[in-house]
């Protein structure tokens, strides 16, 4: 089990996520509570779990495997034409790059359960404006303020792992999980170019995470890897594909969680303008440790980043992104209702409050939530840097992934030169990702490294469709 909780813990949350895929789990709450931390007697509860069958009524289908995945896609435009020169394309990838810290580092401090989960007066969103109010910082128009009167009016408090990213002490992009992740889908692209799967995926995590740095669904596949490879020598199974799944849910309820949806980007830039490579792309990265809704929300983003480098406009850049899901899936669903939230609100405020009622009943790093949340706030900013990102974060949940997503993806639209000076300088071009060879390094490394990779990346797609 994963190292940082409980079995009775998981068993807990296994029987939401089984409720959520369409099983019939009446009785199953009472029973893990009835059984402690007896461990024999939760694993037994565990196995019914995994056994039950989807309900024949439920309305959804949600298959995890590309092929399924894509017969059930709505039509899409697969790749968008372009005409960019160099220069305008090393300023969208540097555009990239810098969004994605900016927006990571706004909601970095607020990545706190006050503002992800709520408190007992109040929804996440109103605290995250408690706080920007506190410090007289509000609308949000910078970086988040170090202290505010909040503390003593409601008793909030910042992440404290995370102050060097707050308005007084920003100076580069701190470390943080939704930048490593960026970098290592740029190594992968650069080791591996189109030539990986998700036991490469493993093998990169395995070499170049700790075990610390992995959380939920990460943690969980990255020991179930370690146990399914262990007498492989490093090799890969003859039988992995029987085994993945295995590793991907075994004592795994956070498997529709949003951690495969952040580490979207950094696959999605090498195919830039390819939409349906970089949902692939983010497929067989989001499979090793990600089921259904999981895997959705990597290649809905990959898909929107991927567009936003050709195409400006917001509603259909989301568009592009739902085009590579299922059309009668949870996420499609959800996403529907959050572009309709998007075109009806008149202000900020507004959105997010309708967005969380909407949406609350999912566990704060669930996917389809802030996945809803990515979306309306790109189409509510109608092409502003500045309001997408202070509205992702605004929203709470999961405040510095959203806020990284919907920068990558803003910045990839407008490109470097276009994002504001007040929200790319305090980063002065750099980069701490606590992987060796990028702690640190420039952003403008980053995005050269990116740029060449996607020339790589787009010269092999070219010559494979050429031999089909």
């Amino acid at each position: 089990m994963a190292g940082w909780t409980s079995l009775d813990e998981l068993v807990q949350k296994e029987v939401v996520q089984r409720l959520e895929e369409g099983c019939k789990v009446d009785g199953y709450a009472e029973k893990v509570q009835a059984a402690g931390t007896d461990e024999a007697k939760l694993m037994d509860i565990y196995n019914e779990l995994m056994a039950l069958p989807v309900q024949e009524d439920f309305p959804f289908s949600e298959p995890s495997e590309l092929n399924e995945i894509r017969a059930e896609r709505p039509e899409g435009p697969r790749q968008l034409a372009e005409s960019m020169n160099e220069a305008q394309w090393r300023d969208k990838f540097y555009g990239a790059w810098l969004g994605r810290s900016a927006g990571c580092a706004l909601g970095k401090p607020l990545e706190a359960w006050a503002y992800m989960g709520g408190t007992a007066d109040a929804p996440g969103w109103l605290n995250v404006k408690r706080w920007f109010e506190g410090a007289d910082a509000w609308p949000i128009q910078g970086y988040t303020p170090e202290h505010s009167r909040a503390e003593q009016e409601y008793g909030l408090a910042l992440a404290t792992a995370s102050m060097r990213s707050t308005r007084e002490q920003i100076r580069f992009m701190e470390t943080d999980d939704d930048i490593r992740y960026t970098v290592l889908g740029l190594i992968m692209l650069e080791e591996k170019g189109l030539n990986f799967d998700s036991f490469d995926i493993g093998k990169l995590w395995h070499r170049r995470l700790a075990y610390r740095q992995v959380c939920t669904a990460e943690t969980q596949a990255y020991l179930n890897f370690t146990q399914a490879t262990s007498h492989q020598k490093g090799k890969r199974p003859e039988d992995w594909e029987a085994r993945q799944e295995w590793v991907r849910t075994y004592l795994n309820p956070y498997r529709e969680w949003i951690g495969a949806q952040i580490r979207a980007d950094g696959f999605a830039y090498g195919a830039a303008g390819n939409p349906e490579l970089a949902a692939e792309l983010a497929w067989r990265d989001a499979s090793f440790s990600h089921v259904k809704n999981g895997i959705y929300g990597e290649m809905f983003c990959a898909a929107m980043i991927a567009a936003a480098f050709v195409e400006s406009d917001p509603e259909r850049i989301v568009r592009i992104g739902l085009s590579e899901i299922p059309r009668n899936s949870r996420l499609y669903h959800d996403i529907e209702q959050a572009i309709a939230i998007a075109k009806e609100a008149t202000d900020q405020v507004q959105l997010v409050d309708k967005l969380w009622e909407t949406f609350k009943h999912y566990h704060p790093v669930h996917t389809n939530n802030n996945a809803a949340l990515v979306a309306a706030s790109i189409i509510f900013a109608k092409g502003d840097f500045e309001t997408a990102i202070a509205t992702s974060v605004l929203g709470g949940w999961d405040t510095d992934c959203n806020g990284a997503t919907v920068g990558s993806i803003m910045g990839a639209a407008l490109g470097a030169n276009q994002l504001p000076a007040k929200w790319t300088e305090p980063l002065n071009d750099t980069l701490f990702a606590e992987l060796i060879g990028f702690h640190p390094i420039t952003i403008s490394e980053c995005a050269n490294r990116t740029y060449e990779v996607f020339n790589n990346i787009r010269a092999t797609a070219a010559t494979q469709a050429q031999s089909v």
